[in-house]
């Protein structure tokens, strides 16, 4: 080596730094060229804003083509699973969003079973993620898992309902809940506050485990702490969605519109709605961690212990497409799978004719 290309290195060196603090760089870049993937599930009544509040929360239509059922349909109607995905990109960084919606839940009479479908899906997503981990494509798993579950509180009511306490039991082990009180601007402020307040005491006699905000470090600024703060006070989070933009004193707003002025989605003094969306974003990695970490590995943990066959799927979406054929990738896999049967009994038929001929 020459000592121009010596001098040229040294002269990028300082005294004590080595240069691994550019490490979280490299892991950022590299995150943002693969993207990020998150499923989030949206459970409660029809006619709550769940939608509406979706698409306001992402600045996207989810659901273009969606036809609302009329009430003789909606007595017939059965709880079914409707996951709808769009791919949204923000400076760059592209987040792979699927929303699992639920319509159908809480409709009927008897609502005694409404939730099994909803803990059978979890289970689904839990079991595909375990195959696909123990197969032979286990760099392109698709990680469909259930990250967060938004769940939507009717504020006519004087607290929770006796299936809100149920559905939050069955499955707090399963998926991070998040508890919103929907359409926050039919209540006044104390009205909000006194509902509020019952849903959380309701939510701690019952012994409900609802997604826990992760505790800030000491050394973490003063500015984030205190908006973890205010996070943690807002739960349940009264919220109300709106896709309408409006002029207000010489300003665009989304809000809604009444006869006595708008009500502001994006305003604090409003809605937790912007406390909402900040909780999502600032801790979306943490819910992934979480699901990982304690939830899928409890599901994988009881699995492996029982050893059970994996759970039949419900919908048929999973693996077949509406036309009846086998989707893509199932198709690579299953003809993987076919051709590795098929060499191990090439391989045994060798092993004997060699033991024979010896």
């Amino acid at each position: 080596m020459s000592n121009e290309s010596v001098k040229s290195f040294s002269s990028l060196e300082t005294p004590g730094y080595v240069g691994f603090a550019n490490l979280p760089n490299q892991v950022h870049r590299k995150s943002v060229k693969k993207g990020f993937e998150f499923t989030l599930m949206v459970v409660g009544e029809s006619g709550l804003g769940k939608s509406t509040l979706v698409n306001s929360l992402f600045l996207t239509d989810l659901y273009p083509e969606r036809i609302v059922p009329d009430a003789i349909e909606k007595g017939k109607q059965t709880v079914k699973l409707d996951a709808s995905t769009v791919e949204i990109e923000e400076r760059g960084v592209k987040l792979r969003l699927t929303v699992v919606d639920t319509p159908g839940y809480g409709d009927a009479i008897d609502n005694t079973d409404c939730f099994k479908a909803i803990i059978r899906y979890i289970d689904e997503q839990f079991e595909r993620f375990l195959r696909d981990e123990s197969g032979l494509n286990r760099r392109n798993i698709v990680d469909n898992r259930i990250h967060c579950c938004f769940y939507f509180i009717s504020p006519f009511g004087h607290g929770l309902k006796p299936l809100d306490i149920e559905f939050m039991k069955q499955l707090h082990n399963k998926v991070n809940i998040i508890p919103v009180i929907a359409k926050a601007d039919v209540l006044t402020k104390k009205e909000m506050q006194r509902l509020k307040n019952k849903v959380m005491d309701e939510i701690r006699d019952n012994g409900i485990k609802i997604y826990q905000l992760p505790e800030c470090d000491s050394d973490e600024d003063e500015e984030y702490k205190e908006q973890v703060r205010q996070l943690k006070q807002a739960v349940p989070f009264a919220v109300c969605g709106s896709n309408t933009m409006m002029e207000v004193k010489g300003r665009k707003v989304r809000g809604r519109l009444y006869p006595w002025g708008v009500v502001e989605v994006e305003n604090p003094e409003h809605c937790d709605f912007i406390k909402l969306r900040t909780m999502l974003i600032t801790h979306m990695q943490d819910m992934q961690e979480v699901t990982h970490e304690v939830h899928y590995e409890n599901y994988r943990s009881e699995r492996l212990a029982k050893g059970a066959p994996p759970p039949t799927p419900t919908s048929k979406r999973n693996t077949i497409s509406e036309n009846g054929s086998i989707s893509e990738k199932d198709r690579i896999l299953a003809e993987k799978e076919a051709e590795l049967k098929k060499m191990q009994e090439m391989l045994a038929a060798m092993q004997k004719k060699i033991q024979q001929q010896q």
